[in-house]
């Protein structure tokens, strides 16, 4: 088996706190001197269920590690790191979402809490070689005036180069809020040449899947999967053309799916789905992009020649610039084409089952032990 970890990649669902090493979240929590539940800093993924009762433990954890970033050296630091962690698995091309509405207190408003992000992200991409573009999302959880304000931002901001914004996004509990009032948010940066790419389908059905398709046009649809419990909505983002940001780790762990073998990769990809796998909120997840690529292999049998074509279609559905697309594909043909990189992978150990203890489930490594304990259980802190 060829070396996931080398097949060049995109990754375009991954979210900013999300992103977080839990040795970071526990030395920003030290030093902000906040408690924090145990559950952020120990070696298990978060398992909930997927009612109201799991979402809302699911955010108060989230709060709480956003509530550790705390200023500009802070917002850095997590898209730096963020940049290394894509690069030693081999992403060529990151898009980085973020709502700065929640970092906006500490460094003075929302303009500035955006641009530090996006001037990290120009340094990480020349320091790491991954080309990063950031997408700006509104939440479900505010009035959808907020959610114009924050396109109007970012649309300020537009641009396809390292550091620029490349979409717009909605995000949080599918359930709130009503998805045709955020449609003029979405005009906005529609207007300003921006990706559409709201989260849909993954709490909620496939009648969800058909609201957001109606009202906000999605170039993209974060997760998306639910689409696939219903032949006609899954042919209608087919023929739409809409790419599925399918991230099964976070699927399971919410409770969307009992198990990854039940998250339907298969059905998706076999209707002719453009899928883009992607690791979602890896501090809470504890998988990252090459485990979601590990479950494609040793849960749902895709082999090398389907595992690079999944790459190549993340890399198709990016915004990234036609010389990182041209190189990422090529990287990709170059993979598949690598006996001597099969044979290497397989006598070294790795992405097999058992790996570092996890198995064939697509969980990702232990956090470092050093992160744990440092800070003690209390409950969550509101951002």
């Amino acid at each position: 088996m060829r070396d996931l970890a080398r097949l060049p990649k995109a990754h375009l669902h991954l979210h900013f706190t999300g992103s977080l090493r839990v040795r970071t979240l526990a030395e920003l929590a030290e030093r902000h001197r906040i408690r924090l539940p145990q559950v952020l800093l120990d070696a298990d993924p978060l398992v909930l269920p997927a009612d109201e009762r799991g979402w809302f433990r699911f955010q108060r954890l989230y709060d709480a590690a956003r509530a550790c970033v705390r200023g500009e050296d802070d917002m850095r630091r997590v898209v730096a790191e963020a940049a290394a962690d894509d690069a030693a698995e081999g992403s060529g091309r990151l898009e980085i979402q973020v709502d700065p509405t929640s970092y906006a207190p500490f460094v003075g408003g929302l303009t500035p809490a955006l641009e530090i992000v996006l001037d990290e992200a120009r340094r990480a991409a020349a320091a790491t070689g991954v080309e990063i573009g950031v997408v700006v999302a509104a939440s479900r959880m505010r009035h959808p005036l907020d959610a114009r304000a924050l396109a109007r931002l970012a649309a300020r901001h537009a641009g396809d180069g390292p550091g620029e914004v490349v979409g717009f996004g909605l995000s949080n509990d599918e359930r709130r809020g009503d998805t045709a009032e955020f449609a003029p948010a979405f005009a906005i940066a529609r207007r300003a040449g921006l990706a559409s790419v709201p989260h849909g389908g993954e709490l909620l059905g496939p009648a969800h899947v058909e609201d957001v398709l109606d009202h906000l046009r999605p170039d993209r649809l974060g997760h998306g999967v639910r689409s696939g419990e219903d032949p006609r909505v899954l042919a209608r983002v087919v023929d739409e053309g809409v790419a599925l940001e399918v991230c099964p780790a976070s699927n399971v762990s919410l409770g969307v799916y009992p198990a990854a073998r039940d998250v339907p990769l298969r059905t998706l990809v076999d209707a002719g789905a453009t899928v883009a796998l992607g690791a979602d909120d890896p501090l809470l997840f504890r998988a990252r992009l090459v485990d979601q690529y590990r479950v494609a292999r040793e849960v749902h049998g895709f082999g090398d020649a389907e595992l690079a074509d999944l790459a190549r279609a993340s890399i198709r559905a990016s915004r990234a610039s036609a010389a990182t697309r041209t190189r990422l594909l090529a990287g990709v043909d170059a993979w598949l084409a690598d006996d001597g990189a099969a044979d290497a992978a397989g006598g070294s150990g790795r992405d097999r089952p058992g790996r570092d203890g996890h198995g064939a489930d697509g969980r990702g490594d232990a956090p470092d032990p050093q992160a744990r304990g440092v800070v003690a259980p209390h409950a969550p802190v509101s951002a």
